[in-house]
Formats: C-alpha cells, sequence, structure tokens
C-alpha cells in the first residue's frame, strides 16, 4: 500500500491502537500529535499522505484542523474519527474538506480505503 499516516488523537490508548492496527494492515504510520498545534507542526515536517484526525482535540477541534490543513500547498487526505457518531456532526464533516469519517469503534484498514475510493 505504502500510504503514509499521522495519527492525531488526545487519547495516548487510541494512538496506540490505531497504529497497530493501521501498520498490520499496510499502512505506514509516520507519526502522532496529541494537539492541534502538533498536528499542524507534524503534517509540516512529515508531509503524510493521510491524517487520521480526531474531532475533539484539546484545542482546536478536528473541523478546523482540517480546514488548515486543505490551505497547504499538497494538502493531506484528512478522515475524522470520533467516538462519537458521525451523524452528531451533520454537514460539518463534508464543509471542513474531510475525505470522510469513521467511528473509532470501527476503525480498519478497509473502512480507511473504502473512503478513499469513494
Amino acid at each position: 500500500m505504502g500510504m503514509t499516516v499521522l495519527i492525531v488523537d488526545d487519547h495516548p490508548s487510541f494512538r496506540a491502537s490505531a497504529r497497530t492496527l493501521l501498520e498490520a494492515e499496510g499502512y505506514e504510520v509516520v507519526g502522532e500529535a496529541e494537539n492541534a498545534v502538533k498536528a499542524l507542526r507534524a503534517v509540516r515536517e512529515l508531509q503524510p499522505d493521510l491524517v487520521l484526525l480526531d474531532v475533539q482535540l484539546p484545542d482546536l477541534d478536528g473541523f478546523e484542523v482540517s480546514e488548515q490543513l486543505r490551505k497547504l500547498d499538497h494538502p493531506p487526505v484528512v478522515i475524522l474519527t470520533s467516538s462519537r457518531d458521525g451523524a452528531d456532526y451533520g454537514r460539518c464533516i463534508d464543509q471542513c474538506g474531510a475525505c470522510g469519517f469513521v467511528p473509532k469503534g470501527d476503525l480498519s484498514g478497509a473502512a480507511i480505503a473504502a473512503l478513499l475510493t469513494a
């Protein structure tokens, strides 16, 4: 597959489990960040193909981060995630420029691949 991924979530346990799951399915996790400021810096430094981005971060929400990433010269694909259902966020997911949304409980390489090919 060869797709590089940055995982952004304020819970270390979720970052660790997402890393394990994605690496087992052929993704290359190039970094992790626990808040929006570190995520934006990491995207500029690491230039991942994909950012798995939690909606609820301690500083900015994932929608704002996604909008900022969209303004970069070579923006990564953004997939939002949350422990809440995507329906809770309404049209915010589409409006922020994210490729889509995967609930944390449904995270899998197949779920990401389905969004990337949609």
